[in-house]
């Protein structure tokens, strides 16, 4: 049973719109081949890249005024208590603690887990005085980069 000439054929324009781009890709060639620039490129002269130099304060620096801190890098020397290893919904393990000069204590987020149990630790990071993850709010948090144990 042959079938209707209407089915067999196929839309010619998007061959054409294809044919039409490769005809001007093709005539432009010569040109993209004999042009030059007009200056030799060099690359711009600029500082090298380097990570921004955390801020030394205190707990209780960083708690007195925390818009000053907020999104900043720092790193905090004090007392690792109260930590709590977790694993997220999505099979994260993290851990939490609470960082303390003497005076004050600062809530300390990391993933992985810790590297020691309690006592003194220097913690890197960077501070938030508001962290919104899904549902949850946090304040006053450091998420920190590196956690060693002293």
């Amino acid at each position: 049973m042959p079938m209707e000439p209407s089915k067999l054929r196929r839309p010619a324009a998007p061959i054409l719109i294809v044919a039409a781009a490769l005809a001007l890709w093709a005539a432009a060639a010569p040109a993209r081949a004999t042009a030059r620039p007009s200056a030799p490129r060099t690359a711009p002269r600029t500082a090298p890249l380097t990570a921004p130099a955390a801020a030394a304060a205190s707990v209780s620096a960083i708690l007195a005024n925390p818009e000053q801190f907020d999104g900043k890098t720092v790193t905090l020397h004090g007392t690792m208590t109260n930590l709590r290893e977790r694993v997220s919904q999505r099979g994260n393990a993290y851990y939490t603690f609470d960082l303390s000069d003497g005076a004050r204590a600062l809530r300390v987020f990391s993933f992985g887990a810790p590297p020691c149990r309690s006592g003194a630790v220097s913690v890197e990071g960077t501070f938030l005085q508001v962290k919104r993850q899904g549902r949850y709010t946090f304040y006053n948090q450091l998420d920190a980069a590196r956690v060693t144990c002293r």
